[in-house]
């Protein structure tokens, strides 16, 4: 999977902040739980992850020289989908295919 620079430097900050990291790892389980579609779970953690970027910009230094000033808007739905992958809820097995009727 591949990250933009603006994900890579987010995900990275919590490799050297394990709370932030936990903090996350606990909102994606508490994401996965719900009923929604993958789709729409990475859809509305992509939002959090956003507003969480823009938030952390203004503090983490490694964060502010991605980009001085205001941050355009920048997908954040690749690390939304990593997140999923690596702490969400395991997909469901597929049914196997039930033989056919034998005479």
């Amino acid at each position: 999977m591949s990250l933009n620079r603006y994900e890579q430097s987010l995900f990275d900050y919590w490799g050297r902040h394990p709370e932030e990291q936990r903090h996350w790892q606990m909102k994606t389980v508490e994401a996965g739980k719900g009923a929604a579609a993958p789709g729409e779970l990475a859809r509305r953690l992509e939002r959090e992850l956003w507003d969480y970027f823009v938030e952390r910009h203004a503090q983490v230094p490694a964060l502010r020289s991605l980009h001085p000033g205001t941050v355009p808007r920048v997908s954040m739905l690749n690390l939304a989908e990593l997140m999923l992958r690596l702490w969400g809820p395991l997909p469901k097995p597929k049914r196997a295919p039930t033989p056919p009727f034998e005479r």
